[in-house]
């Protein structure tokens, strides 16, 4: 067991770990569909670890089997084509994209590994959650869950 700074032991369990809920974004995400095509502009808040805002314009097809979406980024002149996530594993999975930036005249790509636990798996928990205001508008909040577990050594 950890021992106090001045040498006694804690009296409870809750003095072993500690759980801290973070809000950490929020989407206000307005969709259309067009002829085949999804339109979308997103409003993205960041909260955690740094304050941040982004505005995009995403293109999804509307077929079953669709791979790639197309984003825009305004504010950052970013474009970006972007696969769809590619399952590994049962929880493991896997998205690529490539992209060019009209401000710094620079093209490159990306790869992302994901898993359906979110954070790192170790001490933090990340999770989203979406709410439907109304047909074609959706709100999604997202939070994170950082916890330190007490060391059990023996």
């Amino acid at each position: 067991m950890d021992w106090n700074s001045n040498g006694e032991e804690p009296s409870s369990w809750e003095e072993l770990y500690s759980i801290n809920l973070i809000p950490s974004e929020l989407f206000l995400k307005f969709r259309k569909d067009l002829q085949g095509l999804r339109v979308g502009i997103n409003l993205e808040l960041y909260n955690a670890p740094i304050n941040d805002y982004q505005a995009k314009i995403v293109l999804k097809h509307l077929a079953p089997d669709r791979r790639l979406k197309f984003i825009y980024e305004p504010i950052r002149q970013d474009v970006r084509v972007l696969s769809k996530k590619i399952p590994l594993t049962n929880f493991l999975n896997l998205q690529v994209g490539v992209g060019h930036n009209f401000r710094m005249n620079t093209t490159g790509w990306k790869w992302k590994l994901t898993t359906c636990f979110g954070g790192d798996g170790i001490s933090r928990i990340r999770n989203k959650t979406s709410l439907g205001v109304c047909p074609g508008v959706d709100l999604r909040f997202g939070w994170r869950a950082d916890y330190v577990l007490p060391e059990v050594t023996g």
